[in-house]
């Protein structure tokens, strides 16, 4: 029995789970290519995640380099000493040819990522876009269309997605392991938003009403301020927002929990399930507050029949909000997981377990061969779609659905209702003043 097929008892999973969850580490690019065929490369966010982004491609051409950060830049640039500087992405589209560079890489804020994206894809060169690839579910659609019409190698940066338990599972669940899936069930345990008073208790946070600050406090040195704060309205500085993750709670900035997490977390059954536009999408938890994305929270989205899978639901919780069977216990208890409930069993995963349910019942299941074969990693996987004219597993075709979908569970819980999804006109048929929360109204000076 390979170790793939080997059984995996219930608290050797949640051992091993709980060891991967505090220290998982992203495959690492391993460059075997001739100098001839390297890409030239701008690299648009080079802190934090861009920085992690920027190691993976070092193997390419570097050209130009851009952060509003210079303290991110300079360090940048020690190791791409060759690249032209930037602070403003729309200069250095502004000032680069088209024969200059072939590609972009983009690990901003998410309130700019379509924007430092967006222009990349219309001057038709390859992009890396991490998640979720937009702020908005109008600029996931604009980014989405604006691939397909490019005709270039996209990829979301999903870094889970290249891993091999994903792979695993999804074989699993489209081989038919647990039978017909009728409803699939992910929770995280993080919280970034606006708590309840309980919930800051509970977590030892003394902030937890997270309203704007009153008071101004002073710009870091080398932060331009004013071109991180990009499209969205003007504010003055201050460490509430500043330096991440602490923007993901306003709505100005990111989503929250939501599609931050979403991207990673819901990616699995969207992908072993063939989702795509939900027919309605319902969320629960405490009243929608008008500048800050909740901490606790729950969506519930419906989906029709596809080819031979039959419909299904799909809801997602997270923070202190878990589904029925953790609470009752009847599932083991991780932190964060995905569930799949089919006809035959269930299978419930983590992001780098997974086993199936009742254990009895599968302990002598033979498993199916490997069909998707191993990723060399979420940007590798890209720079070879980039020189072969492939497609990335996580390019816009799919990114993008995932993307609107996530982003449409916030809505939901903004708008208050049940709403109807008519994703073809991007619309709600029973509730067109939640059209307001698809899109963002951008300063001055900003636009797509």
């Amino acid at each position: 029995m390979s170790r793939l097929s080997r059984p995996v008892s219930r608290r050797r999973f949640l051992q091993t789970s709980a060891v991967a969850a505090s220290a998982l580490s992203f495959p690492t690019i391993v460059s075997a290519r001739s100098p001839n065929a390297k890409l030239n490369l701008a690299v648009i966010g080079c802190g934090g995640r861009g920085g992690h982004n920027l190691q993976q491609v070092l193997g390419e051409n570097i050209v130009a380099l851009c952060d509003v950060n210079e303290t991110n830049l300079d360090a940048a640039a020690m190791k791409a000493p060759n690249a032209k500087k930037f602070v403003d992405f729309r200069k250095l589209y502004d000032s680069l040819k088209d024969s200059e560079f072939d590609a972009v890489v983009v690990s901003t804020t998410e309130h700019t990522h379509a924007l430092a994206g967006l222009p990349a894809l219309r001057r038709k060169k390859h992009l890396y876009l991490e998640k979720p690839i937009s702020h908005t579910v109008h600029e996931a659609r604009l980014l989405t269309e604006a691939a397909a019409a490019a005709g270039v190698a996209t990829q979301q940066g999903t870094q889970i997605h290249a891993t091999e338990n994903y792979r695993r599972v999804v074989e699993l669940i489209q081989a038919g392991a647990i039978g017909a899936v009728s409803e699939a069930h992910v929770w995280v345990a993080r919280a970034w938003g606006r708590q309840t008073e309980q919930e800051a208790k509970d977590n030892k946070d003394i902030v937890w009403s997270y309203e704007r600050p009153q008071t101004e406090e002073p710009i870091p040195a080398g932060l331009n301020w004013d071109l991180w704060l990009g499209p969205a309205p003007q504010r003055p500085f201050h460490s509430i927002y500043f330096p991440g993750p602490k923007w993901y709670r306003w709505w100005d900035f990111g989503n929250g929990t939501m599609s931050d997490l979403g991207s990673h977390w819901i990616d699995l059954p969207f992908w072993a399930l063939n989702l795509d536009a939900p027919l309605t999408i319902e969320a629960s938890g405490p009243a929608p507050h008008p500048e800050l994305a909740p901490a606790s929270m729950s969506a519930t989205y419906e989906y029709g029949p596809r080819g031979k899978r039959p419909a299904c639901k799909l809801t997602w919780y997270q923070g202190a909000m878990k589904p029925q069977l953790w609470l009752d216990k009847k599932i083991p208890q991780l932190a964060s997981g995905v569930l799949f409930v089919g006809s035959e069993g269930m299978l419930i995963s983590d992001y780098s377990k997974h086993m199936l349910l009742p254990e009895e019942k599968f302990k002598d299941y033979k498993r199916p061969e490997p069909s998707i074969a191993p990723s060399p990693g979420q940007q590798a996987e890209w720079l070879a779609a980039c020189k072969s004219g492939g497609r990335s597993l996580c390019d816009f075709s799919y990114a993008g659905p995932l993307t609107e979908a996530n982003h449409l569970g916030n809505v939901a819980l903004r708008a208050g209702k049940k709403l109807h999804w008519d994703a073809k006109q991007m619309r709600f048929t029973n509730a067109p003043e939640a059209e307001q929360f698809l899109k963002m109204d951008y300063r001055a000076g900003w636009s797509l």
